[in-house]
């Protein structure tokens, strides 16, 4: 299966969200890749659109390794790896500080919305490997959320695997059996800028104001 685009990507997903419509939920979208699927399903469905920012804590000899995830008031570490305490703490500064300013930049003046017993959909354009979306689970878990749903238009068989054990749904249009990367699976998976991710969450918090 290939997508057009992300919009058609979006188009593809909406059927499979239905039941969850007048529902209290808010669509998680990670950026900057799931904004523009997470766009459309926020505005099909009249739900809140809300960005989940999460950034790896990678290993000080091997950054490409994660051993934890930062949020914005979250963080999430592996003890197993042994590492030194000082380098915890400056990586959640340092990377807190980076998501804050993002943030601020993507939301403006906008405060987090409050996500205790709402179910929340997490939306991004596909799942590789999978850990960027089970670091922010299991942070999204100590905010008491009602329901986690995971909803991508392709994964790969190991992400889908290891999602599918930490959320309460899993919705997943394509999994084929050879996974190459998730832009393969896009006709156009062109890069999505700052500016594109600005301008389609004030189009969607218009629209929040006008419904």
């Amino acid at each position: 299966m290939y997508f057009k685009d992300r919009s058609n990507a979006a188009s593809v997903l909406i059927p499979y969200l239905e039941k969850y419509r007048n529902i209290s939920g808010v669509v998680l979208a990670i950026p900057r890749g799931g904004v523009p699927i997470a766009y459309d399903i926020a505005k099909e469905y009249n739900f809140p659109l809300e960005l989940l920012m999460t950034k790896k804590i990678g290993y000080p000899s091997n950054p490409e390794l994660a051993i934890g995830a930062v949020g914005l008031e979250d963080y999430t570490i592996d003890e197993s790896f042994n590492v030194p305490p000082s380098y915890i703490k400056d990586s959640i500064k340092r990377i807190r500080k980076d998501l804050q300013e993002r943030y601020q930049l993507f939301m403006e003046n906008r405060k987090p919305l409050n996500l205790e017993n709402k179910i929340v959909i997490v939306v991004d354009d596909g799942a590789a490997t999978g850990n960027t979306l089970l670091s922010s689970i299991q942070m999204l878990r100590n905010k008491n959320v009602k329901k986690i749903v995971v909803a991508v238009p392709v994964s790969s068989k190991e992400a889908a695997a290891k999602i599918k054990n930490v959320v309460d749904e899993f919705i997943c249009p394509y999994i084929p059996d050879i996974f190459i990367g998730v832009g393969h699976h896009y006709n156009d998976f062109s890069h999505v800028s700052d500016e594109q991710v600005i301008k389609l969450l004030k189009e969607i918090h218009q629209f929040e104001k006008v419904v």
